[in-house]
């Protein structure tokens, strides 16, 4: 059984979160605090407890924008210690969803928060606890790729991504519809699968379909391809592989 804290500076959504924690059979203890300090405070006591004490925390349900210390800066801080608790962060911005993998958060659930949601967090936690079996994930339909957006997860059909942005090891997904999906996945890996689906990198920081290249232009020493409105750079090791290419596309 999982022993928890929660950590929000607004009191409903504390409130709501610990509720919905204690109503899940995994959890043994679930308590709250209203800031990072408080909460800094308490994972000093436990960590002093020992991981079999009886102020043992396995897990911290973490908001990022707080007053003071947020919770970027306590998961940092988190880093440094011998043994300590798995860390969910629960927001309701996207934008830090880099950081915070960077800081190995076991997930990243966007508020408002469901209960599906949060179970699928908790379940993580406690695998990596060694509380649970590890229950097998099927792999999605290889002819789409499974993204969350507010707290839902939607599968964007592969055919609709027009090209793939690196940041560190997670890649953006760009759609012609002007959408963006940040994953867990690193653009090589994203290279490797996708490459017989007609992707081709032409940076070391972008993955594009060649079937939504709308224009190569050529500069004064210097490529860029034309995707929808966005003009990206092709770096000179891809721009030869990248031309060829293109001249027999169909």
């Amino acid at each position: 059984m999982l022993r928890a804290l929660a950590v929000d500076d607004e009191r409903p959504s504390l409130e709501e979160l610990l509720y919905l924690l204690h109503a899940d059979p995994r959890i043994g203890s679930a308590e709250g605090a209203g800031d990072a300090t408080e909460a800094l405070r308490r994972i000093n006591r436990a960590l002093e407890s020992g991981p079999d004490g009886p102020e043992a925390i396995d897990v911290v349900f973490l908001d990022i924008q707080m007053p003071g210390l947020d919770g970027l800066d306590l998961a940092r801080l988190l880093t440094g210690f011998a043994r300590p608790p798995l860390v969910v962060f629960v927001t309701a911005h996207e934008d830090f969803a880099v950081q915070a993998f960077d800081l190995e958060a076991v997930d990243y659930v966007l508020k408002p928060v469901r209960k599906e949601r949060l179970a699928e967090a908790v379940r993580r936690a406690a695998d990596l606890r060694g509380t649970t079996p590890r229950i097998p994930v099927h792999e999605p339909d290889p002819d789409h790729m499974a993204v969350e957006l507010g707290g839902v997860t939607r599968f964007v059909a592969v055919d609709d991504i027009t090209h793939v942005e690196a940041q560190g090891d997670y890649a953006r997904l760009h759609t012609g519809q002007g959408g963006s999906h940040l994953v867990r996945i690193p653009l090589s890996t994203l290279e490797d699968r996708w490459r017989s689906r007609g992707f081709v990198r032409i940076h070391r920081r972008h993955l594009v379909a060649l079937r939504h290249i709308d224009e190569l232009r050529l500069g004064a020493g210097t490529v860029s391809v034309l995707v929808g409105s966005e003009e990206l750079q092709v770096s000179r090791r891809h721009a030869r592989e990248l031309r060829d290419l293109l001249m027999r596309r169909p």
